[in-house]
């Protein structure tokens, strides 16, 4: 029996099988090939300058001739992720992908050298790229690969490559360096960054050889051994985006263990003044390359120091729900890794492809359902059952990755709401209005200034919304942009009144003291209100607006309300004065471009939940904001018409009746 806390027997024993899903499938784990399903493959071998979709899409074209743009876009799960991938570097060489390039004439083995110690074993991916207009077999380690004409396929390679019957020289993939270990110590855990010559990742022995958002290499611990080059190497730590980044260059000695003390600095420590950061949407597992164990997760939120982490199992295409057992083992209770300081709990991510995925944190219990729509399943019933159940559970609910289309302040629903499977929250818009949802991940992976005009549309139309974050980090995943980042590269900071509990941080959350940030501390007063705070105004009563901002990346502050942007300025503090004449609200937003602070592709970003303004007794319910989400509801059910799954008509019915009491609630709002 295992006796790990970390580790119970059932968790181990799920551990193991998605061990055995990894060795028989790949990254992918036997997953059905839906559209992101396929990309996670091909990813792992491309960085955010290379255009997957792009390359998909024309590879689709080419193949289904007269298809709409439309029809490829819901087939995109039928792309061969090698070729995308092929095609995507456009003959680019990446240290991570060696090419075997097979030519009309012969094959060229093309390699940027990765560095290997002493006689350490080699093991590495390779493209096998043909030109040819016929098939061509390539035997790798034994085993013997067809690849199609002028076609590309991705193998591992251990020891040996044969092409054309003649062996292949693997001498350019390496080159042997002495060993020497460097042992790296903060005084607390950290995340640390070990590199030599072309940004090669080194990691302590048996750690996952993860990339963060940009691409670097980093781990999580305090006081590690580092087996490295005796060549030039750079060590940087830092611990999260409270604090800043230290760093420092050295040749280490071949053979010896030299030490390297450095400590990053604090930029600011919100714990101190009552503010504690989560992450809402964080995977243990979900397909990828390494396996997650528990203990990764605590070496990540203590190296983060992030506050509040909250792991979500879920499903990825079929039934199997990822992490369920650990669910089952520890829900309701705080993971053994807590302290006062730290909070980890466990939760469900409800997911539906269609309306959107539910993120639940601080559940009591197991709940009935975990996902619909998937593996040829109906797309029912409606996420407002799954919600309702979730909050008898006792849980904080809230939208994840919402909205992935560019939408500006001016464009109509239909540009949010769009068509086909592709998680957006689409529902949120009914269970906002019959209060059936809590929050909205303002920062996500995906598109922020959508989600964000989505958000303040939703809150202008009188549903009350907090602003929270989920990075949608997958800690099984080693090199896929942000998915594969460190947890808490975004976080939610809510004002908590005492010591750090779930109940504590769920009840900041339902009462809207909370901002969402990729690293910058934002503040709003609003006559020396916080967010989730209402103020009660008499018409032409005047209001002083103060914006605050700490961090490096910020370049310009907003302070918007209803009618849209108040005042503007540059980082540091914005101050104007509102004086009541509609209900509103005001919100603050801090922005910045690319950083190295920022992981998010969108740049530096954080916003607030609202300070309410209301005016002789009324709350605000802009006419243009209300109208706005009717017309989201008509175009919601025309997208189901056309997109979902229904066993009969009454399942769809069932949609509509949801949307019909939704319209009830905001026309009412309009008399």
């Amino acid at each position: 029996m295992c006796d790990d806390p970390l580790l119970p027997e059932t968790v181990s024993r799920a551990l193991a099988d998605y061990r055995a899903l990894r060795e028989r499938h790949g990254v992918l784990w036997g997953e059905e090939s839906l559209s992101y399903v396929v990309q996670a493959r091909a990813t792992v071998f491309l960085e955010q300058h290379h255009d997957y979709w792009g390359t998909g899409t024309r590879q689709l074209a080419e193949r289904l001739p007269g298809a709409s743009q439309d029809e490829i876009d819901d087939r995109m799960g039928e792309v061969d992720p090698d070729l995308v991938v092929r095609d995507a570097l456009g003959g680019e060489l990446i240290a991570a992908l060696p090419a075997l390039r097979l030519r009309p004439g012969g094959a060229a083995l093309e390699a940027r050298a990765r560095v290997v110690l002493g006689d350490a074993p080699v093991r590495t991916w390779l493209l096998l790229d043909s030109s040819r207009d016929e098939p061509a077999t390539v035997v790798v380690d034994g085993e013997p690969y067809e690849v199609p004409p002028r076609g590309a396929k991705i193998v591992g390679v251990c020891r040996e490559v044969v092409a054309d019957g003649v062996p292949v020289d693997l001498a350019p993939l390496t080159r042997r360096a002495p060993a020497a270990a460097v042992r790296l110590r903060a005084g607390f855990p950290c995340r640390w960054s070990v590199t030599s010559a072309g940004g090669q990742g080194w990691y302590p022995q048996g750690r996952p050889p993860k990339a963060d958002g940009h691409g670097a290499p980093y781990f999580h611990g305090d006081d590690l051994v580092v087996a490295v080059p005796a060549e030039p190497i750079r060590v940087t730590v830092t611990r999260g985006m409270e604090y800043t980044t230290a760093e420092a260059e050295l040749t280490p000695a071949a053979g010896a263990e030299t030490v390297v003390e450095l400590t990053p600095e604090r930029l600011y420590d919100a714990a101190a003044h009552g503010w504690y950061g989560g992450d809402m949407h964080v995977h243990l597992n979900w397909m990828g390359e390494e396996p997650a164990a528990p203990e990764l997760a605590a070496l990540a939120q203590h190296g983060e120091d992030l506050h509040v982490l909250n792991l979500v199992a879920g499903n990825v295409a079929s039934a199997r729900v990822y992490d369920r057992e650990a669910l089952d083992h520890w829900v309701g209770r705080d993971l053994p890794w807590s302290d006062e300081r730290h909070l980890a709990r466990i939760g469900v991510e409800y997911r539906n492809d269609l309306v959107g995925h539910v993120g639940a944190f601080g559940l009591r219990g197991l709940p009935e359902r975990f996902h619909t729509g998937f593996a040829g399943d109906v797309d029912w019933p409606p996420n407002a059952v799954a919600c309702e159940e979730l909050h008898r559970l006792g849980a904080v609910l809230g939208y994840g990755h919402p909205f992935h289309l560019p939408v500006s302040d001016t464009d109509p629903p239909e540009k949010a709401v769009a068509r086909g499977r592709n998680c957006s929250a689409r529902e949120i818009v009914a269970d906002a209005a019959l209060g059936l949802i809590d929050t909205l991940d303002v920062l996500n992976h995906s598109s922020i200034t959508a989600t964000a005009t989505v958000y303040r549309r939703l809150i202008g139309a009188g549903n009350r919304l907090t602003v929270t974050a989920g990075t949608d980090a997958v800690l099984s995943f080693c090199h896929r942009g942000t998915s594969s980042g460190p947890p808490g590269w975004e976080r939610v900071y809510a004002r908590v009144d005492g010591p750090l509990t779930a109940e504590s941080f769920a009840e900041a959350i339902l009462m809207g003291r909370t901002f969402a940030t990729t690293g910058p501390w934002l503040g709003l007063s609003v006559n020396g209100h916080a967010p989730g705070d209402t103020l009660d105004l008499a018409p032409g009563e005047r209001v002083e607006v103060t914006v605050t901002s700490v961090g490096p990346e910020v370049e310009n502050l907003e302070i918007r309300t209803a009618d849209g942007v108040l005042a503007q300025g540059p980082p540091g503090r914005l101050t104007t004065v509102l004086e009541a004449g509609e209900p509103t609200y005001v919100v603050a937003v801090a922005t910045g471009g690319p950083h190295p602070r920022s992981f998010h592709t969108g740049g530096a970003y954080a916003h607030t939940s609202p300070v309410y303004l209301n005016v002789a007794g009324t709350h605000v319910a802009r006419q243009e904001d209300v109208l706005w989400c009717l017309d989201w509801l008509d175009r919601l059910e025309a997208v189901l018409r056309e997109s979902g799954v229904f066993a009969d008509q009454g399942q769809y019915d069932d949609h509509v009746a949801l949307y019909d009491r939704a319209r009830q609630v905001y026309r009412a709002r309009l008399g």
